[in-house]
């Protein structure tokens, strides 16, 4: 008789593999700093791991061995200190460890009726993210798997409420500048929706007054929301939020705020003020795997009217209707997902055993590091620094370069081990930038990467 169970049983073996697996994490959480580590070809990945899915296995310890000798060095340490590429990530202790916790626990994240525990601890994580904003007592949503989902969720649900609306006109648009994240456009398309260009000021930013005079010269038919960012991707730009703000409520328009990068910034006083007008947010997004320092992935989604997002995203059937009371929150509701693990719970954990204070201090020191960056390039006659920062990217060039030059030396970089900075492009020319979050990044750190452009 076939034993279907096999798989299923905690045996001597299990216990065995389940030491190894633990050690394995707790060593690699040891580490200080992690190897940064980078990809390999395809050719030799085959020639060292192998074929890795046979029909009888290969045996959890040759699996883990095969992980650890060969997969795990082929993949870059996001958690780094010296990676300032893109938006690095830099989870804490705690939350990586719950994150074992997560997987192990089986819970299915999607219902109040079968997670409600879970979904309580995500929702006390969504308020502290909402109080920051200053968003009102009725906001709520769920996280997501990144920014991407967070704003095509929020987007739908803002032509959602539009058609509901009665008053809509024209094909339906989203107004946004070239800066926005690259997944506004990508949520049009989804869509099938049109994008509605609004210059940028000399700074990058949506300002109310382009806002005001693009919807005026165009006439504005079928605009159904406003993507502004809070730290855009390439710069860290704030948006004008309040001058947007003012024209989304004239307007009766969703003002949407993609803060995948910079809303963490919001715990930081320092510069809590670049986000005024924020709180008028119909919907919020901000990724705690960027700079919150919770492991990947993680997006918090926030509406000002939960209620408009349920209308949008509540799914239909008989199975479900055991799960459709209002007066439980579903987090299934609040986005394009049924499905889904409680990704919430690793940084729930993290910020309920270190308390908020933690974490202010922590982005602070990030933005005292940037600030401290910004000097060390500008002493440098060889670097010309080309953004004023808000938050804690630094975009500059290095006279005399040219594209070949910055891919080579960033090449270099990762092959050495040293670190990983990425060119960029700003303003058509090719440069390159640092993207400050992890609190182990020291100006030592910067110093030697600058040192490396000589």
């Amino acid at each position: 008789m076939i034993d279907a169970t096999s798989m299923h049983r905690y045996t001597d073996t299990t216990e065995r593999v389940a030491q190894a697996l633990l050690a394995y994490a707790r060593d690699r959480l040891r580490l200080n700093p992690v190897p940064l580590d980078g990809p390999r070809s395809r050719e030799e990945l085959e020639a060292e791991a192998g074929r890795t899915i046979t029909a009888d296995g290969l045996g959890a310890p040759e699996a883990l061995r095969i992980f650890a000798q060969t997969l795990a060095p082929a993949t870059v340490s996001v958690d780094n200190p010296r990676y300032l590429a893109f938006i690095p990530a830099a989870p804490t202790e705690l939350a990586t460890l719950f994150d074992l916790v997560v997987g192990a626990s089986s819970i299915y994240g999607g219902s109040w009726l079968e997670g409600a525990g879970a979904v309580y601890a995500e929702n006390e994580a969504l308020r502290w993210l909402a109080d920051l904003a200053g968003m009102p007592e009725s906001a709520g949503g769920c996280f997501v798997s990144g920014g991407t989902i967070g704003n095509l969720s929020a987007l739908v649900a803002a032509r959602d409420a539009w058609r509901r609306s009665g008053e809509r006109t024209g094909r339906p648009r989203v107004a946004a500048t070239e800066q926005a994240h690259s997944s506004i456009d990508s949520s049009a398309r989804v869509m099938d929706v049109e994008i509605l260009r609004v210059p940028a000021d000399e700074r990058g930013r949506l300002t109310g007054e382009a806002l005001a005079a693009a919807l005026e010269a165009d006439g504005g038919d079928g605009v159904f929301a406003v993507a502004t960012t809070a730290g855009t991707t390439n710069l860290g730009v704030v948006d004008d939020l309040a001058g947007v703000a003012a024209v989304c409520r004239e307007r009766s328009l969703w003002m949407h705020v993609d803060g995948a990068y910079g809303a963490a910034a919001l715990a930081a006083p320092s510069v809590r003020a670049k986000f005024d007008g924020i709180e008028y947010a119909d919907s919020l997004i901000v990724d705690p795997h960027k700079w919150l320092f919770a492991p990947f992935d993680c997006c918090a989604l926030l509406y000002r009217d939960p209620a408009l997002a349920r209308a949008a995203h509540t799914q239909s059937a008989g199975y479900l209707d055991p799960i459709q009371t209002e007066a439980e929150w579903n987090p299934s509701d609040y986005a394009i997902h049924l499905s889904r693990r409680a990704r919430g719970l690793p940084f729930w954990f993290s910020l309920a055993s270190h308390g908020t204070a933690a974490y202010s201090r922590a982005i602070e020191a990030t933005l005292e590091l940037a600030r401290a960056a910004k000097q060390e390039i500008e002493r440098r006659p060889e670097l010309q620094l080309l953004n004023d920062p808000d938050l804690s990217v630094l975009v500059f060039r290095r006279h005399d370069w040219t594209p070949e030059d910055y891919d080579r030396w960033s090449r270099n970089l990762l092959a050495s081990g040293s670190a990983f900075v990425t060119p960029t492009t700003h303003q058509d020319e090719i440069v390159t930038r640092f993207a400050i979050v992890n609190p182990r990044t020291t100006l030592a750190d910067i110093a030697a990467i600058l040192d490396s452009m000589r």
